[in-house]
């Protein structure tokens, strides 16, 4: 038998039927009207929030990654909750018009059009420039539409985030403008008469070291500082990025949010002369909504072939392409699952979870111990809130899309909205 990680502590304690909300597994299936489905709790999301300003030292803001999970009710619900959101696509963009209209709004990535530039710039939305080109491609935008740009570069630094998932500097890179050529970038903005936003600095992600994360974040100040004395102005606003990682496999443990921003607490406490003024932010996706998400399937076949046992789910890596291995891991690991009406059962039993596509790729559990399960009964896959269905491959084989939930709404516990 293999391992699985750890199944969130919200739902770790549970005995008998998987409850989400407070509510049991079936019942959102049955609002559902089917399987497979995603159920977001957002009590969940909403106490991460508040775990992390509680932890982060005062004056720090919050952005939400909105590609972690662009499901247009949870960015309606975590917006008011964040101070900004980051988005990658002029989709993204005409999502959160929709779903959060007047929150502040940054857009990262590379290869933007000129219609994606065009829209942000006219909407007042933050461009983290990329490179050089971009940033000539915006201000002529801003110039032929009659709007000042608001511009930030987005910095590609020296350093990396040790133990990162995806490391995003120290290297050659299509993300950010490498640091030594940041000074004179920000001086052609401001001598064009655009408004300079500040930097943005992202060194990696999905990491579960904190120390490497206090380190990070101490060499992004230091960075940040550097720049900003070269420079010669005071960065509005210093995005010193994410990194946080979750809990997907076996031997994965939470990072320590206290103790990253107690260390940041006092990094910031002795902060250059340069950034005198600046504010600061950091901007997280997974890490506020990975946990509260658990993809549903049900089993519809279960086989025996040459002595192993296969759980054939109506779901599979078009809905949950994350938890097939297939989405950036190098070696395939056990994402938390469970047999969803027999929570805390003795699990004696080696199974192999598959979809129903026809690709062995399909696999969503591998070996692992789970009681026995039978034609009828639900599996839940956890940490199922970020980079899910909108990271899988949702067309292929024709196969319908599942239904999105978000439901645990603190202040309206009742309502539930769907896709």
């Amino acid at each position: 038998m293999k391992p699985m990680g750890p199944i969130p502590p919200e739902f770790s304690a549970q005995i008998g039927s998987l409850t989400i909300a407070g509510k049991n597994a079936t019942h959102w299936i049955d609002i559902a009207g089917d399987t497979p489905l995603f159920v977001y709790d957002f009590g969940i999301v909403a106490g991460r929030i508040a775990q992390l300003r509680a932890a982060l030292p005062g004056g720090i803001g919050i952005h939400y990654a909105v590609k972690a999970n662009p499901f247009a009710p949870l960015i309606r619900a975590i917006a008011p909750l964040v101070d900004g959101l980051d988005i990658a696509s002029g989709g993204e963009l005409r999502l959160v018009n929709a779903a959060a209209p007047g929150t502040p709004v940054s857009f990262a990535g590379p290869g933007k059009r000129d219609d994606e530039l065009t829209a942000a710039i006219g909407a007042g939305v933050t461009i983290n420039l990329e490179s050089e080109g971009e940033t000539r491609r915006a201000l002529a935008i801003g110039e032929r539409i009659g709007v000042t740009p608001k511009l930030a570069v987005r910095v590609n630094p020296a350093f990396e985030l040790r133990g990162s998932g995806m490391r995003m500097g120290g290297r050659a890179s299509p993300f950010g403008v490498d640091s030594a050529a940041v000074p004179a970038l920000v001086r052609m903005i401001l001598a064009a008469g655009a408004s300079w936003r500040g930097l943005h600095i992202f060194a990696g992600s999905q990491a579960l070291d904190s120390a490497a994360i206090i380190d990070m974040q101490a060499q992004t100040l230091a960075l940040a500082g550097m720049l900003a004395e070269e420079i010669g102005v005071v960065p509005p606003l210093v995005n010193l990025g994410g990194g946080f990682g979750i809990p997907y496999f076996p031997g994965d443990t939470p990072v320590d949010v206290a103790a990253i921003g107690a260390a940041l607490g006092d990094a910031m406490a002795s902060l250059p002369g340069s950034l005198t003024g600046a504010d600061f932010a950091v901007e997280l996706g997974r890490w506020l909504v990975g946990p509260c998400g658990v993809y549903l399937t049900r089993v519809i076949d279960r086989k025996i072939s040459r002595g192993e046992t296969f759980l054939v789910t109506d779901g599979g890596l078009h809905h949950q392409l994350a938890a097939s291995g297939n989405f950036g891991t190098v070696v395939r690991r056990n994402y938390p699952v469970a047999v969803a009406s027999r929570m805390g059962e003795a699990a004696d039993e080696p199974v192999t979870v598959v979809g129903c596509l026809c690709t062995p790729l399909d696999r969503l559990a591998d070996q692992v111990a789970l009681p026995p399960a039978a034609v009828g009964d639900v599996i839940a896959i956890f940490m199922a809130g970020a980079y899910g269905l909108t990271a899988s491959p949702v067309g292929f084989l024709g196969h319908a899309p599942p239904t999105e939930l978000l439901v645990g709404l603190p202040d309206n516990p009742n309502a539930i909205f769907t896709s």
